[in-house]
Order: structure tokens, then C-alpha cells, then sequence
């Protein structure tokens, strides 16, 4: 039972990724019919976002020590922080807390981004046939990706967490097993935290506003809002600028799990891609529903016993093609998806 609940926590803590990815790219399809594969990429900025600022943070003054040296008796050469020498404890706290300071740095990053995307890009693609579109998107992504391996190299860049969620936390003393039983990173649950309350904000937003409102009119019925005299297409631009900003805010507190690397847009794309087709394209509550699911399902693939009766029936790394095998069965079965529009791929 301690095996099966770490598998869980483990399938929602890569859930928590899946579905962040997968709303943002379903909100863009929903509002604006545009099959957006840059989207990975916002997700990679969004982490880079977190990597600027922590070595903003880090700047530092040199000083040279003569009281100490070095191996070869140099004087000793002393970095200090400006953060820490101006403002002493309060800039080391800073520095400690640059992954959740990096939320408000990326926020108006990323819906600058977003807007230049839809303006300068995207608007010009949405009559065009979704292979025009995925092939443009997935060119951006390209010219996204490098111009950060130019400005920050090839290799993964370490970003830690608060020190105060370092370490793990042992859940099973909480709910009846053995001491140490079941531990699991606070990051990891603090991520799973963050994740449910930007799912929740974003349909609470779409549900309890006005613009939400007329967003899912516009999204059900786009000539009828139009006629009514709204500007449905500035709507929607703000719209494609929310996605972005869920994505990087996804990437930002994904940084001290797995470290930033220029390809982890595209690590990460294809799969949120096929957890929107699973959970339907355009619905939202599916995109959700779909990453956690899939998640889950991947990490129980990645047990021992579970990958050795596949290898027994020659089915060899069932880990890494679960999530293709479970959209197969999906789309063969219900081609809208699980949570999908009535005629959403059905044609």
C-alpha cells in the first residue's frame, strides 16, 4: 500500500506539469483555434525566468582577502552578494526565496511574450489549416529554444528551492503507517499545491468574471459575441497572454525539480499535447482531468513489477510509451476525446 501511494504521489506531481501545460494549450485552441506547439517553449522561458533572477540575486561585489589565500598562496579573492551586504539577513532571505520571487518577475514577461506571439504571429495562421499552424508554432519553438542555449548554454542550470522546503516530508506518520514509511520532497507537494491553485484561479476566472464570460460565449459562438458589438478578438489575445502566463509560472516552480535545460520545452510539448487529444480538444476540464490521469498512469508504468510482466509479454519500456498506448485506445474508441465537444475530431 506505501508502494501504491508513492506511485500516486509521484503520478500527481508529474500530473501537476502535464495539466498546467495542457490548460494553457487548450485555452489557446478553445479561444483561438490554433494548434500552438511554441507552447512548450513559454514553458522553458518561464523556468529561464526563475535562472535570471536568481542570478540577478547573485550579483556580487569582489574583495580581495589578504588574511587568507588560496592552494597556491594567492590572496583570497571574496564574493559577497550586493543583496546580502545592503540589507544584511532580509537579502540573504531574498536570495533563498528567488523561485517564488520569480512568479512575480515572469509574470509580465510572459504576457508580453504571449501578446507579441498572437499579434505579430499567430493572427495572421488562424484560418489557415492546422498543419500551417503547427509547422510555423513548432519553428518558433525552434528559434525560441536556441536563442536560449545561445544566452545560457547547452548544460542544465541548478536553481534550488527555499532552503525551508529542502528535504522530505513524512507523510506516513500522518495517515497511519510506520515512521519513514512514506516520505515524499516538500518541493514536490508545494509544486502539486501550486499547480491546483493556478487550475483553480484560472476557472474560477473564466467562470465568476465578466471577460470569462464572454470568453466561453466567444469560445461557443464567435460571429454572435462579434455581433453584439464586443471586440471578441482583443479578448482573446488577453487570453493567449493568460496562457503564456500559466505556462512560465509552470516552469518557474518546475526549476528546482528538474534544473532549467534549453530543450525542456520540447521534453515536455509533446506529451502535454497528447493530454489535451486525450482529454478532448477545447475542454478545459479534460485538459486538467487527462494530465493528472496520464500521470498517474506513467508513474505506475515506471515500477519494477509492472515494466517486467510487459517485458514478459514482449512489451519492453511500457514507462515511456503508456501515455501513446492510453491515446491510441482513447481516440479509437472515443475520437473527441474523454471529455471532448461533440464533433471535435470526429469528421
Amino acid at each position: 500500500m506505501d508502494a501504491i501511494l508513492l506511485q500516486v504521489l509521484n503520478g500527481l506531481d508529474k500530473g501537476s506539469a502535464y495539466a498546467l501545460i495542457a490548460l494553457g494549450l487548450t485555452l489557446i485552441f478553445g479561444t483561438l483555434g490554433v494548434v500552438n506547439f511554441a507552447h512548450g517553449a513559454l514553458f522553458m522561458i518561464g523556468a529561464f525566468c526563475a535562472v535570471t533572477l536568481n542570478k540577478i540575486f547573485s550579483i556580487s561585489s569582489e574583495k580581495v582577502n589578504p588574511d587568507k589565500t588560496d592552494f597556491l598562496g594567492n590572496p583570497l579573492v571574496e564574493k559577497t552578494p550586493y543583496l546580502e551586504s545592503w540589507f544584511g539577513d532580509t537579502g540573504i532571505a531574498i536570495m533563498d526565496w528567488s523561485v517564488p520571487l520569480a512568479i512575480l518577475f515572469s509574470i509580465p514577461i510572459m504576457m508580453f511574450i504571449g501578446y507579441v506571439m498572437e499579434r505579430g504571429l499567430i493572427r495572421h495562421f488562424y484560418k489557415r489549416p492546422h498543419a500551417d499552424q503547427i509547422l510555423v508554432t513548432f519553428g518558433l519553438a525552434i528559434v525560441l529554444q536556441e536563442i536560449v542555449k545561445a544566452f545560457y548554454g547547452a548544460n542544465p542550470i541548478q536553481t534550488p528551492s527555499p532552503a525551508a522546503f529542502v528535504g522530505t516530508l513524512d507523510i506516513g506518520v500522518y495517515i497511519g503507517f510506520a515512521e519513514n514509511a512514506i516520505t515524499y520532497p516538500y518541493w514536490r507537494l508545494v509544486y502539486f499545491a501550486f499547480a491546483c491553485a493556478v487550475i483553480f484561479a484560472v476557472f474560477a476566472f473564466l467562470r465568476f468574471t465578466t471577460f470569462g464570460m464572454v470568453v466561453r460565449a466567444g469560445m461557443a459562438d464567435r460571429e454572435t459575441v462579434g455581433l453584439l458589438g464586443i471586440d471578441i478578438d482583443k479578448k482573446f489575445t488577453i487570453m493567449f497572454a493568460i496562457a503564456a502566463v500559466v505556462a512560465g509560472v509552470a516552469g518557474v516552480m518546475y526549476t528546482p525539480i528538474n534544473s532549467p535545460n534549453y530543450h525542456m520545452g520540447m521534453d515536455f510539448l509533446v506529451l502535454s499535447f497528447v493530454v489535451v487529444v486525450v482529454g478532448g480538444m477545447g475542454s478545459l476540464p479534460g485538459a486538467v482531468l487527462a494530465g493528472f490521469l496520464l500521470g498517474v498512469l506513467e508513474s505506475f508504468a515506471s515500477m519494477n513489477v509492472v515494466k517486467q510482466f510487459f517485458e514478459s509479454i514482449f512489451i519492453p519500456s511500457i514507462d515511456q510509451i503508456v501515455i501513446y498506448l492510453v491515446a491510441v485506445i482513447v481516440l479509437l474508441v472515443r475520437p473527441r476525446g474523454l471529455m471532448g465537444r461533440k464533433g471535435v475530431m470526429e469528421e
